[in-house]
């Protein structure tokens, strides 16, 4: 099993924390998403007033622009160092990391329409799950320096993955936004796309972009991150298709939460 793995991801870096962080990161993402699926709710969207909320609250759209910003940020800088650019197709993939955080953050400025709050506390959480994960895929992508690459390479699948991922991903941010109107608060049943077959088909095309970067960057790292991101994001999938069942009686049961005819 480990040689098929070897055949397709660089070898483990020497450096003890980045060979942690990986499981870290899978197993954290994971129980968060089953936190999810229990009811215990990370703040935001339409789960932003579940529960008891305490502390501060921030408008959604400067809460959901403070968490794409530090990333971003974090990826342009890194494609300004010569060091990480030289580490092989390190420029492919934080230029992949820049391109996903830069449209999310377009999307928060000028597309999503936002009605409510988020807790401050869920703004740091998130920002800081995208930045350490952003960090940790750059940084294990440079420790591949003078490191030969795996014998199978996944660079042409992870481009198309990531295309479609992101292209998806957008289109059905697009057919979210006109279910709402400017000014109006509330959620509707959304139509259209893949909304016929899953409750969150947006979340599927972002774990497609996440597996588009992993394919591009073949660092176990990268690897682990996409399967965090999938866990979380099937967890947060049950949850809101649980959370339409409930507001309305006549959404669709067959209409899966993530997976189409299979979850």
């Amino acid at each position: 099993m480990w040689d098929v793995v070897r055949s397709f991801t660089f070898p483990l870096p020497p450096s003890l924390l980045a060979s942690a962080m990986p499981a870290i990161t899978a197993t954290s993402h994971a129980i968060g998403g089953f936190n999810e699926t229990l009811g215990s709710h990370v703040k935001y969207s339409k789960f932003s007033e579940t529960g008891e909320q305490l502390g501060p609250k921030v408008r959604s759209k400067l809460g959901m622009v403070a968490v794409y910003s530090p990333s971003l940020a974090a990826a342009v800088a890194a494609l300004a160092l010569p060091a990480v650019r030289e580490a092989p197709g390190a420029a492919l993939v934080v230029a992949m990391l820049s391109l996903h955080f830069f449209k999310r953050l377009l999307e928060s400025l000028f597309l999503h329409r936002y009605s409510g709050t988020m807790a401050l506390e869920s703004v740091a959480t998130i920002s800081f799950c995208y930045l350490i994960n952003t960090s940790f895929i750059i940084y294990t992508q440079y420790l591949t320096l003078g490191t030969a690459p795996p014998p199978v390479d996944l660079k042409p699948a992870g481009l198309a993955l990531f295309a479609v991922g992101i292209c998806g991903n957008l289109y059905h941010h697009v057919l979210l936004r006109r279910f709402r109107k400017e000014g109006e608060g509330g959620y509707k049943i959304p139509r259209g796309g893949l909304f016929g077959l899953v409750t969150c088909p947006h979340y599927l095309f972002e774990i497609m972009v996440f597996a588009g970067i992993a394919c591009a960057s073949q660092t176990v790292c990268s690897f682990c991150v996409m399967v965090g991101t999938a866990f979380y994001l099937m967890g947060r999938s049950w949850a809101t298709r649980k959370w339409y069942l409930s507001k309305f009686e006549d959404y669709p049961r067959e209409v899966k939460a993530l997976i189409p005819f299979i979850f």
